[in-house]
């Protein structure tokens, strides 16, 4: 299966790109902030999202803006905050936040559009730009791609050379308080004294939260949540640490003789886990865990779940033996979204730990999931290692090629013929993905397969066809 991009400024996660550097720099950034606000003073805030109807035009629009502990968010905020004054816009900050975070509060507190600026996984240098609707959701493809003309168009015509000028944006903390309560309030009762949990914070957006969620969720004080990672100074965010590094938290788990450990990304949307023993559990883990409680509990609406391309085999093997149905979705929250809304799923997320609960809130959540799964921990009494006993995971690996472009590998006759090979020697055996990356400039070679050897070695021959033809 081979996926391709189509868009030319926004990927599957917003604009990416090294801070500084187009298309994150000032000039287009400020751009962005114009393009946003014209566009939300034309359509206003949609009451239906299927459709034009109940879109309402709007004089001045009020965005939300949130960021990560990248050094160069600031910047960015203010320099985005001048685009959307500039347009008309009323502007205000939730500070250092999570993604998840401004989409709630996006759609609780009347805000147009929430915006959030992080790389999310990236290294420190990369910073983006997300855009959220007044409903919480990311917007829509159409809507961004219709921005995108706009943005090129005020691009043309402004120079900011100096972003800082602009002044900084000021932060409003009780909306990071309220935020904080909302995740509270989704797990009532309870308590995590009885639980020695270790939290690794990536030096990342959950740094902001977690300290004071987990502190309240500690009903008997009893101090037994290591929190790691918490100390940001703009430039370790993701450094050797947090969701990219789950066996860092799951090393901590084994040296303190923890309960379990949880773990998150640089804007802490995604969460990864480690057992008793050390060991890592991933975003299909936690799937399974989910779907088998929302199904016991009643709410696992059609008894379906949707996953994505790189979800291993042995998760769907595992829910059928539950008699849960797993459909798969091209990788990215915004397309798993589009799956479980066409069949009125009430569970879908990726191997990486993205996992959605719409019945709780509009996008994947890292310290949401966190919560849920140790409410089911807490409430079942079993480890997370029982919980996933069962789970017989196919070998897979995952080879990153970097390029220089993102050309349509079916039209690449040496790989073309790598993919067939591949196919053809697996067939019921195994699965192949290539795609490339929605946020870097890599191609990912995902093969699983019963042979670890087989898998290995086509693996490498498909990432050395694409890295002889686009490799840099």
């Amino acid at each position: 299966m081979i996926a391709t991009p189509s868009r030319k400024l926004f990927g599957t996660d917003g604009i990416r790109a090294v801070a500084g550097q187009a298309p994150l720099d000032p000039t287009t950034i400020f751009s962005v902030g114009l393009a946003l606000a014209h566009s939300l003073r034309r359509t206003g805030a949609p009451t239906d999202r299927s459709s034009s109807v109940g879109w309402k035009t709007t004089a001045q629009p009020r965005v939300l803006l949130g960021r990560d502990t990248r050094e160069s968010g600031p910047w960015i905020a203010a320099t985005l905050a001048a685009g959307l004054r500039e347009a008309g816009a009323q502007v205000e900050s939730a500070g250092v936040v999570t993604t998840p975070a401004v989409a709630f509060l996006a759609r609780t507190h009347g805000f147009h559009a929430g915006v959030v600026i992080s790389a999310s996984h990236n290294p420190w240098q990369d910073n983006g730009i997300k855009l959220f609707g007044a409903d919480g959701f990311k917007l829509a493809d159409a809507v961004e791609l219709a921005m995108e003309d706009e943005i090129f168009h005020h691009a043309a015509q402004v120079d900011v050379s100096d972003p800082h000028r602009f002044p900084a944006v000021e932060d409003n903390p009780g909306l990071k308080a309220d935020y904080i309560q909302f995740l509270l309030d989704c797990v009532p009762g309870l308590s995590l004294s009885h639980l020695k949990i270790v939290a690794d914070c990536a030096h990342g957006a959950a740094a902001a939260i977690a300290p004071e969620l987990f502190r309240r969720l500690d009903h008997e004080g009893r101090g037994n949540i290591a929190l790691l990672n918490v100390a940001p100074d703009g430039r370790n965010i993701n450094a050797d640490c947090g969701a990219l590094h789950p066996t860092h938290v799951a090393q901590e788990v084994t040296a303190r003789g923890a309960d379990l450990g949880v773990t998150f990304d640089g804007d802490a949307d995604r969460c990864m886990l480690a057992g008793p023993q050390g060991n890592v559990i991933n975003g299909d883990a936690i799937l399974l865990m989910a779907a088998r409680d929302l199904k016991a509990r009643g709410m696992l609406t059609g008894d379906v779940v949707v996953a994505t391309t790189m979800s291993n085999m042995g998760l769907e093997a595992a829910l059928k033996r539950s008699g849960i149905r797993m459909l798969r979705a091209p990788v990215g929250d915004r397309y798993v979204l589009a799956e479980m809304q066409e069949h009125n799923a009430a569970l879908g997320g990726e191997q990486s730990g993205h996992i959605l609960f719409p019945h709780l809130a509009t996008t994947g959540d890292g310290l949401l999931t966190a919560l849920v799964v140790l409410d089911l921990v807490a409430r079942t009494g079993k480890s997370l290692d029982e919980l996933t006993a069962d789970l017989k995971v196919f070998p897979q690996v995952i080879v990153n090629v970097q390029v220089h472009e993102k050309k349509p590998l079916e039209a690449i006759p040496t790989v073309a013929a790598a993919i067939r090979a591949a196919e053809e020697e697996l067939k019921d055996t195994g699965r192949v993905v290539i795609r490339f990356s929605g946020t870097e400039a890599l191609a990912r070679v995902m093969i699983e397969a019963e042979s670890d050897e087989a898998m290995r070695r086509h693996a490498e021959a498909i990432a050395a066809a694409i890295r002889a033809e686009l490799g840099v």
